[in-house]
């Protein structure tokens, strides 16, 4: 009988009930027993979803990031936290999202560093450690879940980031080896363990991503040292790893002293037959079947012949579950009413993905007679979509096929065009500027809400959107910025805006993902090939320059973002559709230049997260990658100063293919690293100019003056002060007024300090 499990399930609720809660906590609208209440609710809710699996996660719910979560429970708090009164949640939030100083500057509290969770546009707070640092059990909160679960009428499965990926994971504050700490911390696992096994836990899910990645020997043998100080514990370990293939780590994983191992089997279909043989004949194999990572609809009957012998060898050591934690898709697509009904009919979302678990396994254990009728609706779902004449245009497929290396080229290099546009914008030294968005109002998504329902017209909405823009045009000029944004009232989303008017893409009303904390995407669905109608953005700049007489910039977002925070078509090349969305993007930038837009920013806050996770392919990505933004950025005249956007990704491994991508101006984000991530270009000699964000916007802590001018001493002795910019590490729409004007006051007042010191 094939065992059936999860390795995680969405934590904000169908209608994101969490980020409501967060919020109104944050604001001193709730109180902290409210927000614990909610989260005990959404608890309950989302291991009945899961009550029809044999085994139901427990700890992957969390109320910012299960791996500060991880952190909290190992004893690791940062000191500059741990030193303040307050309970565990306030200073949890305080990691997350620092704390200002107000009157006291002895309770300012910095944020801790954050950036994406492997290939996914998941964020987490990295862990910080040192050579001194200590770990201690405290871990009350996921027993006290394992309870909740047994309460809840479900069979619980802790689940815990193993310990050599919270290592690997984790980022040392001074010079010491993180494998150091291994014989520190594998106590406390040990120590957890014991605990959860003295509640009755039978399995505990122990996530070791790690494993598909490139391992020297010294983490290959942490590996081996960390499960053998375990194999004793009582619960049963199921090392679990996702988002790639084992490689050359199969028989490492295989021969694990621990009762069971899960692997990605929609990334690494085709090493399955290996690790089946690799594996002892006492193990389970736990087969992730299903795609937790996009949203289209397995083909079932497929994945039973391929099932079927291999359950036909295993017998019930065969378990099944989807490739990875469902947290990164939306929670239910019963919720989508408006959707287009034959493209819905394609999709799974992680309720309907747990269904298809479940026909699957009532299949193998019972035949394939047994559930019948899913399975003649799934193979109608999927022939539906194979043979629709929705996907493909021949025409699209024609304009890539006759892309030239000459699109892709800059008509003079770099260090001839910067002297036109330094000429045409006549700009200060360390110009300034902000990343594109300004803060998105009550007022504001209560007028694109109203016009969303018919209940606004469409000439009283533009009206509307055109007076945030004047206000914002107006802030920015009275600040002294140099370089204006239109501040995008008019957008939902970076993606989601420019998908919206794209041939080729379908939306959902409720399809959110959580991407850090309280922050919820709702990513478009690419199911098509992609073309522009029309122009996107065009009216909107343009009504912005009319106010004034400073630059303002055309605001894009770039190819490879809008594919990697897509779900994306899974039945061709991710090159190809992203060379489509390239040439869309294209025209977009050639009809801002026409319109008399001289300053087009083109967002490629993704690329990074796209790369994959083994370096021998990383080339080939960047390649085409590389390729689809210089298409979009490249058929204008020298005159006109493309940029670039880059946040919370460490580049400094592909900062070659970075300046390469050939950006008059990127900006980065810097403030959380303390200008860290610039250390690249001690070795590298970057060619062109960089804004280094010196105002981390997702803090409320608002920088100061003298903050801001270090940052950027720290930048120019990296980078020649006069290919400097000044601006925050990224868009301020999750900010309010009252924190980005001072804030931006003191990075203009900052930047004018600087040009005296120059003059």
């Amino acid at each position: 009988m094939a065992t059936t499990h999860n390795l995680g399930f969405p934590r904000i609720g169908g209608k994101r009930e969490l980020k409501f809660a967060e919020e109104a906590y944050w604001k001193g609208e709730s109180s902290a027993d409210e927000l614990l209440a909610r989260g005990a609710e959404l608890r309950r809710q989302n291991w009945q979803h899961q009550s029809g699996l044999d085994l139901v996660p427990v700890g992957d719910f969390s109320f910012y990031d299960h791996l500060l979560d991880t952190s909290f429970r190992l004893g690791n708090v940062p000191a500059r936290v741990s030193r303040l009164d307050g309970s565990r949640l306030d200073n949890m939030f305080r990691v997350a999202r620092g704390r200002s100083a107000g009157d006291d500057d002895a309770n300012a509290v910095r944020a801790g560093e954050m950036t994406k969770w492997f290939d996914t546009n998941y964020h987490y707070i990295v862990p910080e450690v040192a050579a001194d640092t200590v770990f201690t059990l405290d871990a009350d909160d996921l027993l006290d879940q394992v309870a909740e679960a047994k309460a809840a009428g479900v069979t619980p499965k802790p689940v815990l980031v193993g310990p050599v990926t919270y290592l690997w994971l984790a980022k040392a504050t001074d010079d010491s080896d993180r494998l150091a700490l291994l014989d520190r911390l594998l106590p406390v696992y040990r120590e957890l363990l014991d605990q959860l096994g003295q509640q009755g836990v039978e399995w505990v899910q122990l996530d070791e991503p790690v494993l598909v990645f490139d391992l020297d020997d010294a983490w290959k043998q942490a590996v081996q040292t960390a499960f053998a100080a375990l194999a004793d514990a009582a619960p049963k370990l199921l090392v679990a790893t996702y988002f790639g293939k084992l490689r050359d780590n199969i028989d490492l994983a295989c021969n694990l002293p621990v009762a069971g191992l899960h692997v990605d089997a929609i990334k690494g279909r085709d090493e399955v037959d290996a690790i089946v043989k690799a594996l002892p004949g006492d193990k389970v194999l736990s087969l992730g079947v299903i795609d937790g990572r996009n949203i289209w609809k397995a083909d079932l009957a497929g994945l039973l012949d391929w099932l079927e012998p291999i359950a036909d060898q295993l017998g019930d050591r065969l378990w099944l579950a989807p490739s990875c934690s469902l947290l990164h898709v939306p929670v239910d697509l019963n919720s989508e009413t408006k959707m287009d009904p034959e493209i819905k009919s394609w999709l799974a979302f992680a309720l309907q993905k747990l269904g298809e678990l479940e026909v699957l396994a009532r299949a193998l254990n019972g035949g394939r007679d047994a559930v019948a009728q899913p399975l003649a609706r799934n193979a109608e779902a999927i022939a539906s979509r194979r043979g629709s004449d929705r996907v493909d245009d021949p025409e699209v497929k024609k304009a890539v096929r006759a892309i030239t290396p000459e699109m892709g080229k800059r008509k003079s290099p770099y260090a001839e065009r910067t002297k036109a546009q330094r000429q045409h914008l006549n700009l200060p030294a360390y110009p300034t500027t902000t990343i594109g968005s300004f803060p998105q109002t009550k007022e504001i998504r209560q007028a694109r809400l109203k016009h969303r329902k018919g209940n606004l017209s469409r000439e009283d909405y533009v009206a509307q959107m055109k007076a945030e823009i004047e206000r914002s045009i107006r802030e920015q000029e009275k600040l002294g910025l140099d370089v204006l944004v239109h501040g995008e009232p008019e957008r939902n989303d970076m993606v989601e805006y420019f998908g919206e008017q794209l041939e080729g893409y379908v939306f959902s009303q409720h399809g959110w993902v959580q991407s850090f904390g309280s922050r919820c995407v709702k990513p478009p669905i690419l199911y098509g090939d992609i073309k522009r109608p029309e122009p996107m953005t065009v009216d909107w700049i343009k009504y912005a320059q009319s106010l004034t007489d400073k630059p303002v910039k055309g605001m894009l977002t770039g190819p490879v973002t809008m594919l990697n925070w897509s779900f994306v078509r899974d039945d061709q090349p991710r090159a190809e559709s992203c060379k489509q969305l390239a040439l869309a993007i294209r025209q977009e930038v050639l009809d801002l230049e026409a319109a008399g837009v001289n300053v087009i920013q083109i967002d490629e806050a993704a690329l990074r997260e796209g790369l994959p996770l083994r370096r021998s392919q990383w080339q080939a990505y960047l390649d085409w990658a590389v390729e689809s933004f210089r298409i979009t950025a490249n058929g204008v005249r020298d005159e006109t100063q493309i940029h670039t956007h880059m946040c919370y990704s460490e580049f400094n491994d592909i900062i070659e293919s970075i300046a390469h991508m050939d950006a008059d101006v990127i900006t980065i984000e810097t403030s959380r690293s303390n200008m860290e991530l610039l250390d690249v270009f001690d070795d590298f000699a970057y060619p062109n100019e960089i804004g280094p964000g010196v105002y981390d916007i997702h803090s409320p802590n608002i920088p100061v003056q003298d903050q801001v001018i270090e940052l950027m001493r720290k930048a120019a002795e990296r980078i020649p002060r006069e290919r400097l910019w000044i601006n925050p590490d990224c868009g301020l729409k999750t900010r309010q007024w009252a924190e980005v004007s001072p804030a931006l006051q003191n990075m203009v007042d900052a930047a004018r300090s600087l040009r005296d010191k120059v003059a």
